[in-house]
């Protein structure tokens, strides 16, 4: 099964909110999610992006991929910098 860390849409018509999130990658858009990490409001902008951390990290260390959206806000957040840290202290 291939994670993947994802933005899913649960906002009104013309006004997007959407939950950053760990799902199966066949699943749908809005569909099955494993954990909910974080949410985002395009109209606060990604700095505003709440992302729990140690989810984040969790699920980066157990193989999830990002989609580029959320690698964006996890590199503005400092969380993908973290990751390398880690992977290259471990090696």
């Amino acid at each position: 099964m291939s994670v993947k860390i994802r933005l899913t849409r649960i906002g009104r018509h013309k006004d997007p909110f959407f939950r950053i999130v760990a799902a199966d990658s066949r699943s749908p858009r809005d569909g099955r999610i494993i954990e909910q990490i974080g949410t985002y409001d395009p109209a606060l902008g990604v700095s505003a992006a709440n992302i729990d951390e140690e989810k984040a990290l969790k699920w980066l260390r157990s193989g999830a991929i990002p989609s580029d959206s959320v690698r964006a806000m996890l590199s503005d957040k400092g969380i993908m910098q973290k990751f390398a840290a880690e992977k290259v202290k471990k090696n």
